[in-house]
């Protein structure tokens, strides 16, 4: 029999975590707080299965979305479950664009994205994308997409049938140290575990606070809300539709997504969540607003990024100024296309003391306890392979 191990948090890492240690033989056990898996950023996301495009070459996502992206599609074939290569298109709208597309087909090409083409040919784009704008573009084929919370619970099965335990409605609330082990505390259960791993999404620096782990980097918790295409409008988008990302900034912009099920939407947005739940504006802790503001990253933050916030707040409060971000690269659409808004998600974002955004993966230890500090996109889609890399270089 192998080690005994408690994951903290059932999102789509923390199975894929157990699923890999419960099939080597360790004695797995996982534990999340809602009466749900994947009801946190797995299940708030898009569902895309990232090629690798934009991350830096070597990096941690650029390495393990590669690894990660195969490893999804094969174990949606094995399980039958929903895969489709839909495509991306990453578009310039016009000739200021080109220096920053010509990186991501860069760090595209040396990602190993498969068959990435680069298009320059405006005939050769509306092949593509008939309705899509542009001068310029660089083409995924084999970017999909999928149903990630369909996935996690598929997994969840297997660490079942290996005979790992899943306990839902367990809040952790405390973990102590006894003699190189860690005893975990919840409001109606303890345990003892030889090695405990977090992957707490939204509250992973909480929970890092729990076992003595360093305050930074701090959770700052963004919104994305997406608009949803109406159904007869839906043929505007064959796959997606992407902008090429502004290097000053730290999220993509809006951008047009096919999903696994045929809905097209446009999103998300960036938006500072005023909870680090806060699925919506009426959503709002105190506590959780109050220690982001006394962070001493916040005010270097928001000195660098004002205009992105303003921008974007303005953007998710007034329909017209969204409709107009996303026109740019369908000029065929009307705001009326726009039909209703869709549950958002909220990205637990790392940041540092400093202001700084955690860019790549990050993971931390103290003891016993594995901390994974910074798990945002492409997180999903590496997801089994940031498991084999906790497990290889970290247990």
């Amino acid at each position: 029999m192998g080690q005994r191990i408690g994951i903290v948090g059932g999102g789509i890492v923390g199975v894929a975590l157990a699923r890999a240690l419960a099939a080597r033989g360790d004695d797995v056990t996982l534990l999340e707080k809602e009466a749900r898996l994947a009801q946190h950023q797995t299940g708030h996301n898009s569902g895309v299965v990232h090629a690798g495009l934009y991350y830096a070459p070597d990096s941690l996502k650029a390495t393990l979305c590669a690894a990660g992206r195969v490893r999804i599609r094969e174990f949606c074939a094995e399980k039958g479950l929903p895969f489709r290569e839909v495509g991306k298109l990453v578009v310039a709208v016009d000739d200021s664009e080109i220096p920053a597309l010509n990186e991501i087909e860069r760090r595209s090409r040396i990602n190993g994205v498969p068959d990435l083409a680069r298009i320059d040919d405006p005939a050769r784009l509306h092949e593509i994308e008939p309705h899509a704008a542009g001068v310029a573009a660089v083409h995924s084929p084999h970017t999909a997409v999928t149903d990630y919370s369909t996935i996690t619970e598929a997994m969840a099965q297997d660490v079942r049938a290996a005979g790992g335990r899943i306990l839902l409605g367990h809040d952790v609330t405390g973990m102590s140290h006894e003699n190189g082990r860690v005893r975990v505390h919840t409001p109606a259960w303890d345990d003892v575990f030889d090695r405990v791993i977090v992957c707490a999404g939204l509250h992973s620096d909480v929970v890092a606070g729990l076992v003595g782990g360093e305050a930074s980097p701090r959770i700052l918790p963004f919104r994305g809300e997406y608009w949803e295409l109406a159904p007869q409008r839906t043929h505007l988008v064959r796959g997606m539709i992407y902008p090429v990302p502004d290097p000053r900034f730290p999220f993509l912009g809006v951008h047009f997504t096919r999903g696994v099920y045929d809905t097209v939407h446009v999103g998300p947005n960036a938006v500072p969540a005023l909870a680090r739940e806060g699925y919506s504006w009426r959503r709002w802790s105190a506590k959780d607003t109050w220690e982001s503001l006394r962070w001493p990253g916040a005010w270097p933050l928001a000195k660098q990024h004002w205009r992105m916030g303003v921008d974007e707040i303005s953007a998710s409060l007034i329909k017209r100024r969204w409709y107009r971000k996303a026109r740019r690269f369908i000029p065929e659409l009307r705001m009326s296309d726009l039909t209703r808004k869709t549950a958002a998600g909220v990205r637990a974002q790392a940041w540092g003391r400093d202001g700084s955004l955690l860019d790549d993966f990050a993971v931390d230890r103290v003891g016993p306890v594995i901390l994974l500090r910074n798990a945002p996109s492409p997180a999903a889609t590496s997801s089994m392979a940031i498991a084999d890399h906790v497990i290889a270089h970290h247990l």
